[in-house]
Formats: C-alpha cells, structure tokens, sequence
C-alpha cells in the first residue's frame, strides 16, 4: 500500500492524533526551539522550500516567515488528518505562497531543480521513508547549488552517514542539531 493511501486511513490518523496534539503543544518549543532549528538550514528571502513531513506546522509556520512574500514553501505531509490541519492554519493566516501537499516524499510529482532547500526536520528515521529511495528524489528536485538540511529528533547516527555515502550530497556543517549537506552536481 503506497504512503497516501495509508495517510488516509483512519486507523493511522486515529493512531497518530495525540502525536498532532504533541506537535502543537507550547511544552515542545521548551525543548526543541523551532526558530534556532531553522536558523541553522541558512533560509533566506525569496527562497523555494520543500518541507518533508510537516506534520501540523511546527516548523512550517516559522519558516514561511524566514523566506518572506517572495518566498514559496511547499509542505508534503503524508497524513490527512495532519495535512489538513495545517491547510487550515495556512488559510487562516493568509499565506497564498505555501501549498500543503497530501503526499508521499518519495514520489514528490515535483518540478526537478525547483528547490532551494530541503527540510527533513523530526522524518528520519522513518520506516515509510527509507533513504535509498528518498535521497534520488530530494537530489532530483534542489536546485545544482540546493541545500539539504536534516535534523533529527530521536537521534540517529546512521542517518549522516548514509545521506553521505549516497554520493549525492556532500556535508558542509553541523548546527543547532542540523545536518547541512549541498547537492552534488549529477555530472560530477
């Protein structure tokens, strides 16, 4: 079964609802500083952005302020429940320049070389998103000079070194628990 038709389950957004709930909480900025997380991903203005897994919007809402009106963020969350949610804070906040997509990653129907960076914030390790398969279709999508940027939440080791060892990407830094990785040329 592909990752959107499990999105759409009802046993797995009833599964994942207190998750939603978690995401959203005031307790979880305690812990994990949404704003010092995105500072280290180097956004800037007028910036397109492809966020994996957006859940409710933890990051999403900070991070269409960081790349302005000029901007474009586009939001792929696999779960309904989640994905409409955050459609909703969207609406309400007026924001024409973000689009919520209920879809898997790993198939993103996106234009190639149309991103600036890539957000893979609290996905991996993730068993719908395995990283062979996941790390062709992000390296497809950035631009030539794009910007991988990965944070994880739990922590996982194997996770750097294997977006390494794809040969597709090539590290540059390490901040505020963000691993920074730009896209290797496909022609190198």
């Amino acid at each position: 079964m592909k990752t959107e038709q499990l999105g759409r389950s009802r046993f797995l957004n009833l599964l994942f609802k207190p998750a939603g709930m978690a995401m959203e909480s005031r307790l979880r900025h305690v812990f994990q500083n949404p704003e010092a997380i995105l500072a280290a991903a180097n956004i800037e203005p007028g910036q397109t952005i492809l966020e994996v897994g957006s859940g409710t919007g933890f990051f999403t809402m900070r991070a269409v302020r960081l790349i302005g009106a000029g901007g474009r963020l586009i939001a792929v969350e696999p779960l309904a429940s989640y994905a409409g949610r955050l459609t909703e804070k969207v609406q309400a906040a007026g924001l024409g320049n973000v689009r919520v997509m209920q879809r898997d990653a790993l198939e993103t129907g996106l234009e190639s070389a149309s991103i600036d960076r890539v957000l893979l914030f609290g996905v991996l390790p993730f068993p719908t998103l395995p990283l062979d398969r996941l790390l062709p279709e992000m390296h497809r999508v950035l631009k030539r000079d794009g910007i991988l940027a990965v944070w994880q939440f739990p922590v996982a080791g194997w996770v750097p070194t294997s977006i390494r060892r794809s040969g597709l990407f090539v590290f540059l830094h390490k901040r505020s628990g963000v691993y920074a990785y730009r896209r290797r040329p496909a022609d190198v």
